[in-house]
């Protein structure tokens, strides 16, 4: 789709990642983020970025279940039809598993929205402070299931054709660390991976140097599944697992619904299992259930506000309160995706019209940081991610009943109450507002 020679690829990928090394520096002096080091730009991999002189335009927004333009009506409600199908064992489900489909998890208000659903993480903390999977043992102790923190919740065993194994994972009592994390909104995913790596990068890098170093985000390199040996900058999942839709579906669909597909092709377990990996096969279509899923995801309208309350004069009040307390900080309001032709993924996708140099306005920056609330467990980013977290994006936020990750905050006070560390500041600027600020910044909150 994209008519550039290989050497021209590689001159751009180049002078981007120096731009970029020589950007992360103040005039010679180290870059303040400590936690990205951009000192061999042939080591980092970096989306391949179009150029436009076109001016960026809004990105659709709604709950309507109609396409953001990357494909018809009709192709995308079959893939919203894949994407709620229920599954069952001859399909591949379990034999562990939390559900039988991805709408069980994301579907408010529409099919790809939130839920109430959590999932279990656990893990173990030496006393030196290292962090470590456990290993899970299933099958009354005769199957253990090496470095795993997920527990999953439900099991195809004990069952009429296995009335004798016992599948059902439990937490290992010596476990220190546990956590619930809630499922996220998917709708509108599409630009989040539309935003260039780079783009993340400088977001990291200007707020921690506007706030004197009080907030760095961290930016983390995960694997792209289908692009075997590349990585690029994370933006999806509590921890930043992943940076692209279709690594994202795939991981979900082992292990939220154990169903093995081409890119973690291997079960956890062959107890209870009557199926032959990999499990998600090739339809009339050329496509797989996980290319369902993602092309539903990318071609999904961002999450639309409340547009009665957002024209209110307390909700533009409380927006300018927002800005002004540094909520917007980390909950940044406006990004531009990369232009239509950028080479994203590793390489494995070019990014569309649809979804190119589009304004979106997600309320996160994408990044990992320490705001008080993080789970102790350590995924992608290694022992320093511990306790951080992705910045969760606001948009559709009012459609939560719960908030933080595990769901223990009820309202917008109590989420905003549990913050300190690196969102301290804000979090005290919002106590010390009077009572009618308050109010107003929470108009705001209850209007995106």
């Amino acid at each position: 789709m994209v008519a550039r020679s290989t050497a021209v690829l590689t001159i751009v990928l180049f002078s981007t990642a120096m731009a970029l090394a020589m950007a992360a520096t103040d005039n010679g002096r180290p870059q303040q983020n400590p936690q990205f080091h951009p000192t061999n730009p042939i080591a980092m991999p970096l989306d391949v970025v179009a150029q436009t002189t076109a001016a960026p335009t809004e990105a659709p927004t709604g709950f309507d279940d109609q396409p953001n333009g990357l494909v018809d009506s009709s192709t995308h409600g079959m893939d919203e039809g894949v994407f709620a199908e229920v599954e069952d064992a001859a399909a591949g489900l379990g034999p562990l598993f939390n559900a039988q489909s991805c709408r069980e998890c994301h579907q408010t208000p529409a099919v790809g929205g939130v839920s109430q659903v959590t999932e279990l993480r656990v893990g173990y903390v030496d006393g030196r402070g290292n962090f470590t999977n456990p290993n899970i043992k299933i099958g009354d102790g005769s199957v253990t299931i090496l470095n795993r923190s997920l527990v999953n919740d439900r099991a195809m065993c004990p069952s009429a054709n296995y009335p004798d194994n016992e599948v059902q994972e439990h937490a290992p009592d010596h476990v220190n660390v546990r956590t619930l994390r809630t499922s996220l909104n998917t709708l509108g995913d599409g630009f989040i991976e539309a935003i260039s790596s780079s783009t993340i990068i400088d977001i990291a890098n200007r707020q921690c140097r506007n706030t004197n170093g009080a907030v760095c985000g961290q930016v983390i390199q995960v694997p792209v599944l289908e692009a075997p040996g590349q990585t690029r900058v994370a933006r999806f999942g509590w921890k930043n697992q992943h940076a692209s839709l279709l690594s994202f579906s795939s991981d979900a669909y082992l292990n939220e619904m154990g169903v093995t597909n081409r890119l973690n092709p291997t079960d956890l377990t062959t107890l209870c299992k009557t199926t032959t990996d990999p499990e998600d096969q090739t339809g009339a279509d050329g496509l797989n259930d996980i290319d369902h899923f993602a092309r539903f995801m990318r071609a999904s309208k961002a999450p639309a506000r409340d547009t009665n309350l957002a024209n209110t004069a307390d909700a533009e009040a409380g927006a300018q309160i927002f800005a002004q307390i540094g909520c917007d900080t980390c909950h940044v309001s406006s990004i531009v995706t990369a232009p239509t032709g950028t080479v994203i993924n590793g390489g494995s996708l070019v990014v569309p019209d649809s979804l190119g140099n589009k304004i979106i306005h997600p309320y996160s920056d994408f990044l990992l940081h320490n705001v008080g609330t993080g789970d102790g467990i350590v995924q992608n980013g290694g022992p320093a991610t511990a306790q951080k977290m992705r910045t969760p994006p606001l948009w559709g936020v009012r459609l939560r009943s719960r908030f933080l990750h595990d769901g223990r905050a009820l309202t917008f006070t109590e989420a905003i109450q549990a913050h300190s560390n690196e969102a301290g500041h804000a979090a005290r600027g919002f106590f010390n507002l009077s009572d009618q600020e308050k109010q107003q910044l929470l108009t705001f909150l209850k209007s995106l």
